[in-house]
């Protein structure tokens, strides 16, 4: 029996899952991420991969989801907003710490493959998959391969300047990347946390607006509204590059399920055509997305 092994390296927490060629979950374990330690996140990663080996009694091929990418000019790691993993050589020393070798991509591209391959975008053939959480980003998916670019940084939607947007508004939302107005400065779950406590001088986390805005409460209503024009916006900036059949919502944000009827009913004001059939889709698999698609990394023929 053939099982290939998946990782999702996140900012908040670190998973596995083993699925067998029938995509079942033989194995799957959850720990928080080691913060800011580059050589303890390694190890985690080492002793999950063990455990998992130990618990099915055999050797594993080993795809990991990262929350940016490796460069091509140097190997060492980029545009993470973990940002303890920037400027190491990951893939390398996972290599040499489990002896074999591995398969990486950024987690948005294991997302959307994920969603193209079984979940909510099977049969599709252009797949936009989004992640919006601690950060965001996103996956392109053709005919159920990963586009990576020339650069390896297709689907870098989240550093792109939001669209239509006030110039001043743009300049006062500094992201980490070093740029202003970044659409992850507006549509992150950090990013809506600061948008709360800048009207109102308090703080809320993302699921206590919505909460708050669902009993009545008018300041997080206008809030959320202004939130969802802004998602708006930069999802019919990527349609009118990109076109994709479908768009697929992930991450903690995707758990705002009034985004999926006031989103698209929004964007039709940006989009260069006369109608958009585009969908915007939850994920079938929630947060296992990103780890499922990571095991996919290995292609069956490839083992």
């Amino acid at each position: 029996m053939t099982i290939r092994c998946g990782i999702d390296l996140g900012g908040s927490k670190i998973e596995i899952a083993c699925l067998n060629t029938e995509q079942q979950i033989l194995y799957a374990q959850r720990i928080n991420t080691p913060k800011n330690a580059y050589q303890a996140t390694i190890e985690a990663i080492r002793t999950l991969v063990l455990n998992a080996e130990d618990k099915l009694n055999t050797s594993l091929p080993v795809g990991i989801g990262t929350p940016g990418a490796a460069s091509l000019a140097t190997g060492l790691m980029k545009n993470c907003n973990s940002t303890c993993l920037n400027n190491q050589p990951l893939k390398q020393d996972l290599e040499t710490l489990l002896d074999r070798p591995i398969k990486m991509t950024n987690d948005a591209n294991c997302f959307a493959l994920s969603e193209a391959i079984d979940g909510v975008a099977k049969n599709v053939e252009v797949v936009f998959g989004v992640i919006i959480g601690t950060g965001t980003g996103a996956g392109i998916v053709v005919n159920q391969q990963i586009l990576n670019g020339a650069n390896r940084i297709a689907g870098e939607w989240g550093h792109n300047q939001l669209p239509w947007s006030d110039s001043q508004r743009l300049q006062d939302k500094n992201c980490y990347c070093g740029l202003t107005g970044c659409i992850e400065t507006f549509l992150s779950g950090p990013g809506l946390q600061d948008e709360y406590q800048r009207l109102t001088s308090k703080i809320l986390s993302c699921e206590q607006i919505v909460k708050h805005a669902e009993n009545g409460d008018p300041q997080c209503e206008a809030i959320l509204q202004d939130y969802e024009e802004n998602m708006a916006k930069a999802l019919a900036h990527v349609i009118n590059i990109l076109d994709p059949d479908c768009i697929v919502l992930g991450g903690g944000m995707s758990n705002i399920k009034r985004l999926y009827q006031n989103v698209p009913r929004l964007w039709g004001k940006y989009v260069f055509s006369d109608s958009v059939a585009t969908p915007l889709l939850a994920p079938e698999f929630g947060d296992a997305s990103g780890v499922r698609g990571a095991a996919r990394l290995w292609r069956l023929e490839e083992l």
